[in-house]
């Protein structure tokens, strides 16, 4: 009876009973896709449809001037703009990654072990999520300074290697794990890696590609570190490159702005689409609206 009842409620095939939901989601998300659409259409539009008033959401006159100005804007530099990308995935990359490992260990050892300063240094990482990133610019750059980071591929990773909000949320996920499973496990001698390895990672794995998420945007888009840590330009990334075109002519440079934008956002794009189900998995466990 439980079954037919949930089979109603969300029936694997179409039915008639979910048009009245598509009757109400449809309009939203045409709604949710028009700023996409519009961007995209905007790095294919000549100058005169970019500055066209009343704007037009869709291109008439469709042209790919504004990536060949983009690429060859780069190319006077005397850096191409490929090692802007390039140095900004290696970046994103590398920090994805570090971010993770030390996420996903600090969640464990916060929730399932004890020690003296567990509920403080908890404390601080809930602290810490009300810090926007103009309060620990000072301390940043001294840090980066004293360590001797300054101007090296260390700079872009530091500052972004731990996230608060990822902490929280793979913690939310890791407290939800049994105990009674990880003391099975350590009776049958496994070690805090192996359990790591073999309990924690595949339950915490929506909140994991959250954490992928999260991390990846706000690397991604970051252009502090090549703005205040990075002298030589062959070391800097592709968002302080995208943020360097409209300095001088904000009006001729509109064409490659759009350009520019569409190149930033696919990446996104496609870390969000191919994780989505499991970050809404993640926003309600941890009751996030």
């Amino acid at each position: 009876m439980a079954n037919f009842q949930g089979n109603r409620i969300n029936p694997s095939r179409f039915s008639k009973s979910q048009i009245k939901f598509h009757v109400i989601a449809l309009p939203l998300a045409i709604m949710m896709l028009i700023p996409v659409i519009f961007l995209f259409s905007n790095a294919f539009k000549p100058l005169g449809e970019l500055f066209r008033f009343p704007p037009s959401i869709f291109v008439y006159n469709p042209t790919l001037d504004n990536f060949r100005n983009l690429m060859n804007l780069a190319g006077s530099t005397g850096i191409p703009m490929t090692r802007y990308f390039l140095n900004s995935l290696i970046v994103a990359t590398l920090t994805v990654v570090l971010n993770l490992f030390i996420t996903i260990m600090a969640a464990y050892v916060i929730s399932k072990k004890k020690f003296k300063i567990k509920g403080a240094l908890w404390e601080v990482n809930q602290t810490a999520l009300m810090f926007i990133p103009t309060a620990v610019a000072i301390p940043r750059y001294l840090i980066i300074v004293n360590i001797g980071a300054y101007n090296t591929w260390f700079a872009h990773i530091l500052p972004l290697i731990a996230m608060p909000v990822g902490l929280f949320l793979v913690k939310q996920f890791v407290d939800g794990i049994p105990d009674a499973l990880i003391e099975a496990a350590v009776v049958d001698g496994a070690g805090d890696w192996v359990i790591l390895r073999k309990i924690i990672i595949p339950l915490t794995k929506p909140a994991l590609a959250t954490s992928v998420v999260l991390t990846f945007q706000q690397v991604w888009q970051n252009a502090e570190s090549s703005n205040n840590y990075i002298t030589g330009e062959a070391l800097r990334t592709l968002p302080y490159y995208v943020g360097s075109i409209g300095t001088n002519n904000a009006v001729a440079a509109a064409g490659m702005m759009a350009a520019a934008n569409v190149l930033m956002f696919i990446p996104n794009l496609i870390i969000f689409i191919s994780m989505q189900s499991k970050v809404m998995n993640t926003m309600s466990h941890s009751g996030i609206k």
